[in-house]
């Protein structure tokens, strides 16, 4: 296991008292792998210090404010490139069948898409493997960085980690479509219902998978795929 994606994914699921009290290991451990230089390692540890030791309610507040009611922040990585798109049902269904063929089981409520999921298979994979696929949603790793980076967040270091993880670069062209999306304002409670307004995902027989549903090729086109449509009426992006 690498085990520096599992605590990169750790450090961006919701905050928990078992998270708190286990964040001194995850330092550890991210020293002991060696897997990131450290100056990577120091903003890290900017954000696991401020997970140990800030109250479990701000921290909780903070994640909710920037990760559920930010839709610009969304961890959900096709929400940046399908939005509510129809091709969102069946990406799900192809990422999740690749999950699947390598013994990932998640629970029937997890979105496949969700990025602390998605790095948590990659901490199972081979080193090179799991660089590779890290490469294919760089654009939108690279967007939220700097989205986290100009609030001041120390979230942007986990993002930043994973830039200098991966073997690639951001595509110059996707990045900017998907920074030209309005970013939202997760106190306008007016915009945010409009821009929550959903149709669901579809899982069912009609978002079947086909034989190749796991093909990585594929599941790489649907990570770059083009931005999504601008959440809400003040949406800047063509």
């Amino acid at each position: 296991m690498v085990q520096t994606f599992k605590i990169l994914s750790l450090l961006l699921t919701y905050p928990t008292q078992e998270l708190k009290a286990g964040a001194g290991d995850l330092a550890a451990a991210l020293d002991t792998e060696a897997l990131l230089p450290k100056p990577q390692r120091d903003f890290l540890n900017r954000l696991i210090v401020e997970i140990e030791t800030r109250d479990l309610y701000d921290l909780e507040e903070r994640y909710v404010l920037l990760f559920d009611r930010t839709r610009s922040l969304s961890l959900h990585m096709f929400e940046h490139v399908h939005g509510d798109g129809r091709d969102r049902g069946q990406a799900m269904l192809d990422l999740k069948a690749l999950y699947d063929k390598h013994g990932l089981d998640i629970a029937a409520s997890e979105l496949p898409d969700f990025l602390p999921l998605f790095l948590e298979f990659l901490s199972t994979r081979p080193l090179e493997e799991a660089r590779e696929l890290l490469n294919q949603p760089l654009h939108i790793i690279a967007g939220l960085r700097k989205r986290l980076h100009k609030r001041g967040s120390a979230y942007a270091a986990v993002f930043r980690a994973l830039e200098k993880i991966a073997t690639g670069k951001p595509s110059a062209s996707r990045l900017k479509d998907l920074m030209s999306v309005a970013e939202d304002d997760p106190e306008d409670f007016e915009q945010l219902d409009k821009a929550w307004e959903d149709a669901p995902v579809t899982f069912g027989p009609e978002a079947a998978p086909q034989a190749d549903g796991c093909n990585p090729n594929r599941i790489a086109a649907r990570l770059r795929a083009a931005k999504r449509p601008a959440p809400g009426p003040n949406a800047s992006g063509n």
